[in-house]
């Protein structure tokens, strides 16, 4: 189904070549690098050197829960205008209840930022953010820079990359992003899929094959080959979108003139143009597929890595399903957690069913859901169906299709466009429930559990063809294999009169007349303090998981609503993860307080690290100790809601994406890397002369390490960084840093 090739291969005559099959010169293979999609897009882009890339993007975007933190950064850094066309969407923030007018408070402020600044403006409801984008935005042989990791366009000809906000803000401030050429691996897709087998479960298989292995990291997926062809493309951009779950930096694809015809369809057939792989091109590993033994697929709990095809995954699910629950109880610190018990007379059932989102909400996704039950019912028990259209263009088609009225005939729920399900904001399951969806994620803490308050839910990640099925069979776990449907489906009518009539299109038109709409929770950012010459750190949490997302560094769900307060937002930090860490990390930040008040390091620090800690030029932060921090969401305030805490470092053993060190580095916090994690919550560790060595280069620190009242050295390792970053680590953070070239 899935095979990975671990060496540099060449794609010449439509088929794929090991290297040291090859016989290529030096001087062939760097001329067959350069024949890639990606190194054309990318060349056009750059404005660095050949291997040190500063790219300037075509156009941004935001949803919000994101853009009032990065224009308020932007803003405080001297914007006047937005240089590029910037689409601030609302899909995450459109149902959460929390905090009384907050919510509709950000609208407004973001529309009378669109107003001010000359962005559009894309009201609740009306489009989840990448849907839009697709819509709307994508261009062949164009970048995308969007404040939301599953920002991927790559089916459409648009290379697109998700970062933090603080990217966006370098891109707004016409400042570039800096990043050394990434490698470039290939997805060769052959064959056919069989009916019942949909894009998600062409994702989950890749996720799979790819992701423990971390053979895509950080890295661009092109997609080449015969089986493109086979492929819609509401199945190639459901493919496409959960590519952000390999850990790759973006994707790409050939396209033709299924392409062409989705860019005509949407009015905008002249920002298509062919895109091909020039003969030989280079790539360093390869990915293939044959779509005709992909199977129904199930992603269990905790990630989409977990995953197994259906028919294996049925054939005996009870030591599957018991190995999840071992970990739901360790993670719930108690032993209430089932899933075992789903297991009845040698079914499983489950307990809810969801199609939503930029990955599950499309057209095809729900039609032929739809066409499932036709005539059926999803029953009156306890299971139940809500279905997410991803635009209201999807969601008229639909209509006008029929599909709605089946869906509604068989007792679904069908809702507006709305991302909540994703990360936890809506059609939350109840504890111990089991949900199957088609969105992009089931992290742990993610679909609105709270283990530390005894509240545990799974999420496994399925097609919507077999979600239709498992709901035409009354909640009983069923593959879309085993179900006869009408595969033929009415062709896609989009209607942008939609748009027209709703969207704020302000993009190139600022009025600098215009007033910022600001509602009580909108908060400007805490000042914060340059690197000193020393930098004292304590320890105040050591996450001990293999891998910490950012799910888990800041909670989503419950927190969305004060993402445009900083201070508010800092009291959720780590609190499904290590809920004492706020309270650690604010004495820290106390104490530096006084400390800089008095011009002395506290007594208590004093008396227990010793003489060889100056009190001149030191600062004192906190610091969070990890395995392999920072996957999944690129939201900053993962590291933001440190740093507003006193936070001025991590330590793990490596980053689990370059979006999460990204946005540590441009929030003033040093990005370190150490061969062995052997630090407490309460350790000292102390550098002396850290600015010199930042401002020099130096990616080597020894660390005095504090413990107990014994003594011991460490290397610390921040690994490359650019002058930028550096400059932006001495300023304190990236507001600094823009304000110290202003003046």
């Amino acid at each position: 189904m899935v095979k990975l090739i671990r060496q540099g291969v060449y794609y010449m005559d439509g088929r794929l070549v090991k290297e040291s099959q090859a016989f290529f010169t030096q001087d062939k293979k760097e001329e067959a690098q350069r024949n890639t999609l990606s190194y054309g897009i990318l060349r056009a882009h750059n404005t660095g050197s050949e291997e040190q890339l500063r790219l300037r993007f075509d156009a941004i975007a935001s949803h919000d829960i994101t853009y009032v933190g990065i224009i308020q950064t932007a803003k405080a850094s001297g914007l006047t205008a937005f240089p590029i066309p910037y689409t601030l969407t609302n899909c995450h923030n459109s149902l959460c209840a929390v905090g009384g007018t907050i919510n509709e408070d950000d609208h407004v402020f973001g529309l009378s930022a669109a107003k001010k600044y000359g962005g559009d403006y894309v009201p609740a409801h009306l489009a989840v953010i990448h849907q839009y984008m697709r819509e709307c935005a994508a261009k062949c042989g164009a970048m995308i820079l969007g404040s939301d990791s599953h920002t991927r366009y790559g089916a459409l000809g648009t290379m697109a990359v998700g970062e933090g906000g603080p990217e966006l803000v370098k891109q707004l401030l016409r400042q570039t992003y800096d990043v050394k050429r990434p490698p470039v691996v290939a997805v060769y897709l052959k064959g056919k899929l069989r009916k019942g087998v949909g894009p998600q479960d062409v994702a989950i298989a890749l996720v799979k094959a790819t992701f423990q292995k971390g053979f895509v990291k950080n890295k661009i997926l092109e997609f080449i080959g015969p089986g493109i062809a086979n492929l819609s493309m509401d199945y190639r951009i459901g493919i496409d979108v959960m590519t952000t779950e390999t850990t790759c930096l973006s994707s790409i694809w050939e396209t033709d003139d299924r392409t062409r015809e989705y860019y005509a369809v949407h009015g905008r057939e002249g920002d298509y143009k062919e895109m091909k792989v020039a003969s030989p091109a280079y790539y360093d590993g390869a990915v293939t597929i044959d779509l005709s033994r992909v199977e129904p697929m199930i992603a269990l709990p905790f990630h989409p890595s977990n995953a197994y095809t259906l028919r294996e995954f049925l054939a005996d699910p009870l030591p599957i399903l018991k190995k999840v629950e071992e970990q739901g109880r360790k993670l719930k610190g108690d032993d209430s957690f089932t899933l075992t018990d789903k297991v009845r007379d040698g079914k499983v059932y489950v307990d809810q069913g969801v199609i939503a989102g930029c990955a599950g909400g499309g057209y095809e996704n729900v039609a032929e859901a739809a066409e499932i039950l036709r005539d059926k019912s999803v029953g009156t028990g306890a299971f139940a169906l809500s279905v997410y259209p991803a635009s209201q263009p999807v969601y008229k088609a639909l209509t006008e299709g029929g599909y709605v009225g089946t869906l509604f005939d068989a007792g679904v729920v069908v809702k507006t466009a709305f991302c909540g399900p994703c990360f936890g904001a809506g059609d939350v399951p109840a504890n111990n429930g089991l949900s199957i969806r088609h969105t992009t994620r089931n992290f742990e803490n993610r679909e609105g559990s709270k283990p530390s308050q005894g509240q545990l839910a799974a999420v496994a990640l399925m097609d919507a063809r077999s979600i239709a099925a498992t709901a035409a069979n009354g909640g009983v776990l069923t593959s879309a294999l085993d179900l006869p449907y009408n595969r033929r489906i009415r062709k896609y009518r989009y209607d942008g009169k939609i748009y027209e009539n709703r969207v704020y299109h302000g993009a190139g038109h600022p009025d600098a007349s215009a007033q910022l709409v600001y509602g009580p929770n909108i908060a400007d950012w805490p000042e914060q303090i340059a690197l000193g010459k020393n930098l004292l750190m304590k320890v105040v949490s050591v996450l001990a998981d293999p891998v910490t997302t950012t799910d888990e560094l800041i909670p989503s769900g419950e927190t969305s609503s004060y993402r445009s307060n900083p201070m508010k937002l800092s009291e959720f930090a780590l609190s499904r993860k290590d809920p004492a860490y706020v309270g650690r990390a604010k004495a820290v930040r106390a104490d530096e307080e006084a400390r800089r008040a008095a011009g002395a390091l506290p007594g208590d620090v004093l008396a227990e690290l010793g003489p060889f800690v100056p009190a001149e030029g030191t600062v004192y932060g906190s610091v969070v100790v990890s395995n392999r921090p920072g996957d999944g969401s690129a939201r900053e305030q993962a590291a933001s809601c440190q740093r507003v805490l006193g936070g001025v470092a991590n330590v793990c053993l490596e980053y689990a994406t370059k979006r999460y060190r990204s946005n540590l580095i441009n929030w003033g916090m040093l990005p370190f890397t150490a061969k062995k994690i052997d630090l407490k919550v309460g350790d000292y560790l102390y550098i002396a002369d850290i600015a010199e060595g930042v401002a020099a280069g130096e990616e080597r620190f020894i660390a005095k390490v504090v413990s107990d009242g014994k003594t011991r050295d460490i290397v610390l390792e921040t690994g490359a960084l650019t002058k930028e970053e550096r400059a932006i680590l001495l300023a304190g953070c990236l507001i600094n840093y823009n304000k110290g070239k202003q003046e």
